[in-house]
């Protein structure tokens, strides 16, 4: 996408961004030129305003190769139309991770990424074992994250550097398939009555987690 990622085809469109640049304009090609004109009311942090699209993505990319070799992916097997995708992909991006997996039905719930799959990588697995196999052939580890019997405590547990963190669908969790994929299993310590968390919010905790043990500082700057 060029010019063209206007700030009217965002639904996060609010009273947050910025007006038109005021003259004279930016001489660098990563700004788009209508949005220096008409303004930027996008969900985007201030080092992007008036930034292209595809100039975002870039600048994520290259962000994230500072932490090579470490590694962060995601994959969330989709069987029932779960809103909670939406939101971690959107989770997803406000990490920087490199890329999201679908596993299962190619449609998925966007409602709740808020247009933030756009500066992302998504890609579709048709099923678990292609998921498995692209991981292997990257050398990233699967690690899934459910409440379930073998599971180890997220919290104490050293994350693989390149690991692909791995969530099932609300209420079914993960997939008997997908569990002998995995590398290993964590879960979350809960305090409370609920036996589980919901998926979105453990995603969040999950990549939070990596991040805080493979290179925060360098993700934040």
């Amino acid at each position: 996408m060029n010019a063209g990622d206007p700030a009217g085809d965002d639904p996060t469109n609010t009273d947050v961004g910025v007006g038109p640049h005021p003259q004279p304009w930016p001489d660098d090609p990563r700004f788009d030129l209508d949005l220096l004109a008409s303004g930027d009311r996008r969900n985007v942090v201030d080092r992007y305003r008036y930034w292209k699209l595809d100039a975002i993505v870039s600048d994520l990319d290259a962000r994230r190769a500072r932490l090579l070799p470490a590694r962060l992916q995601v994959a969330i097997q989709n069987w029932q139309h779960d809103f909670n995708i939406g939101s971690i992909v959107r989770t997803a991006n406000a990490f920087n991770v490199e890329r999201v997996h679908i596993v299962g039905n190619r449609r998925w719930n966007r409602r709740g990424a808020m247009v933030t799959d756009r500066y992302l990588h998504v890609v579709h697995q048709p099923d678990e074992q292609s998921l498995a196999a692209y991981c292997a052939s990257e050398a990233v580890s699967l690690v899934g994250v459910d409440n379930l019997p073998g599971a180890v405590p997220l919290e104490t547990t050293a994350l693989p550097s390149a690991c692909c963190l791995v969530f099932g669908s609300e209420g079914p969790g993960l997939t008997d398939e997908m569990v002998a994929a995995c590398r290993q299993l964590v879960s979350i310590t809960q305090y409370g009555s609920t036996r589980s968390l919901n998926a979105g919010a453990a995603a969040a905790i999950a990549i939070y987690q990596w991040t805080l043990q493979h290179g925060v500082a360098k993700l934040d700057q």
